[in-house]
């Protein structure tokens, strides 16, 4: 017995460990699906790798200089930090910083000629110096290969100890070129896919589970919405799920008239006789999504938002589009049990039953797992041809520029044109002004907020009750 304790001990702690890897697997995950945070970590990989292998390098070979390092590693940390910038091309890269170079040795030999041999602890004539950068900036400005890098490549040629200029600038464009294609080949082959290799959703929440639960105009809209979702991925498919019920006053009649065994028999024949009521409604229902997408039919019984998580885990669903229900302008307890759930939720408000969304407005309050889930969303109902903009909202007029950095870096890694904005305004105020043009306004559901910051300021969609455009809630599942 004591050894059936301790090995049902070891395996929960196994089961306990395995939670928490997972966990910390999905919250890193998570994490660097911030843009900002996946070049900060590339930085710190690529950056003191690549200057270790040219290191390796120069001891090896004497005729190479230190002196190459400084502008390298600056270099090298100007492509990875800003991927798509203007100084973020390889080409102009290796060729601005052998210009550099090229200037500089110029510089060397003319000040040479002119001046003699130079004075002084460093032995730099100041003529040489300043003509090095004179040169580096009007050729690289007339090649428009402007690297910042070229200018230090441009003055340390002067300075070599070891190795002549000549072997100097050999050098320069030689490891120039294997971090250029190094670069080259992370930012191709990685980076801008990232969306492919981090952004779960872009290959996953195809397979939708929709609660119908409300009027039957309310669940249909829904369930248009989310086979719309769905119908975006080749493998997408939509499961209906319906909600038997009885009438228990009834079944309690029955207890005290003719027995229990006959009240038990006669609620059962109740509850099936509902359920075939409500799967009856849900198949005719879906006979006209699975036109355009696989759709099964699921009745299930007992608390609703346990049986819907059920559900979502026993038929292989990963995404739930339940309609949006509010008690006093909150969230219901059925739709806060869906939300706080491991999978990821929509909660669907439809305005007038529109069965089409061309103009999707995805309004962001920061970058991550949460703000990319939407914005794929939005690009899935858009469709090809239709317009999808994506809008976030500042206090003050010093935080737009790092708005628009980050609003370009989420909407990047979508194959469509999208539209960004950024408002100076609050959130409720720009959707009451601007919702209107849009088919369908897209928001987070607060989720990552604390509790103090909840109380302080609500929810923005338990704000916009008023807006008459069709809006779907996200909150990202908890695993």
């Amino acid at each position: 017995m004591a050894l059936d304790s301790l090995v049902a001990r070891l395996v929960a702690i196994g089961r306990r460990l395995r939670r928490i890897e997972r966990r910390e697997i999905t919250e890193f995950r998570r994490w660097v699906e911030n843009t900002s945070n996946l070049i900060h970590l590339s930085i710190l990989l690529f950056v003191p790798l690549l200057i270790g292998a040219v290191t390796v390098v120069s001891n090896a070979l004497t005729e190479l200089s230190f002196l190459l390092f400084p502008p390298l590693a600056a270099g090298t940390y100007t492509l990875f930090a800003d991927p798509e910038g203007r100084y973020a091309s390889p080409v102009k890269f290796v060729v601005g910083l052998t210009v550099g170079a090229l200037a500089g040795w110029a510089a060397l030999e003319l000040s040479l000629r002119f001046f003699g041999p130079p004075t002084g602890s460093f032995g730099v004539h100041p003529a040489s110096a300043a003509l090095s950068i004179l040169l580096t900036g009007g050729a690289t400005w007339a090649l428009e290969v402007e690297e910042p890098a070229a200018f230090s490549t441009a003055l340390l040629v002067l300075v070599t100890d070891r190795a002549t200029p000549q072997a100097y600038v050999l050098s320069v464009a030689v490891f120039g070129a294997l971090v250029a294609g190094v670069f080259h080949v992370w930012r191709e082959q990685f980076y801008e896919r990232r969306a492919q290799y981090l952004y779960s959703t872009v290959a996953a929440d195809d397979r939708v589970l929709v609660p119908m639960r409300g009027t039957e105009s309310v669940t249909e809209a829904t369930a248009r919405f989310g086979s719309r979702l769905a119908a975006a991925h080749e493998a997408g498919k939509v499961v209906l799920l319906g909600f038997a019920e009885h009438d228990a006053a009834d079944a309690a009649d029955l207890t005290q008239g003719d027995g229990e065994d006959r009240a038990t028999d006669d609620t059962a024949d109740a509850t099936e006789a509902s359920a075939d009521a409500v799967r009856e409604r849900l198949e005719r229902i879906a006979s006209e999504i699975g036109r355009d997408v696989a759709c099964e039919v699921v009745v299930t019984e007992g608390d609703p938002a346990t049986a819907t998580l059920r559900a979502v885990r026993d038929s292989g669903c990963d995404l739930v589009v339940t309609p949006y229900e509010a008690d006093d302008g909150a969230l219901t307890e059925y739709v806060r049990g869906v939300f706080g759930g491991p999978y990821d939720a929509i909660a669907f408000r439809s305005a007038d039953g529109r069965r089409d969304w061309r103009r999707v407005l995805v309004m962001v309050a920061r970058p991550g797992d949460s703000a990319h889930a939407m914005i794929d969303f939005g690009a899935r109902l858009a469709g090809p041809d239709g317009g999808l903009s994506v809008c976030t909202c500042i206090g003050r007029e010093v935080e737009r520029r790092p708005a628009e950095t980050r609003l370009a870096n989420l909407v990047e890694t979508v194959d469509r044109p999208v539209e960004t904005r950024v408002a100076r305004s609050p959130i409720t105020e720009y959707l009451a002004a601007n919702a209107g043009a849009y088919d369908l306004v897209v928001i987070g559901s607060s989720g990552d907020r604390s509790a103090a910051s909840r109380f302080v300021s609500p929810p923005t969609f338990e704000r916009i009750g008023e807006i008459d455009t069709d809006v779907a809630v996200f909150d990202r599942g908890n695993p």
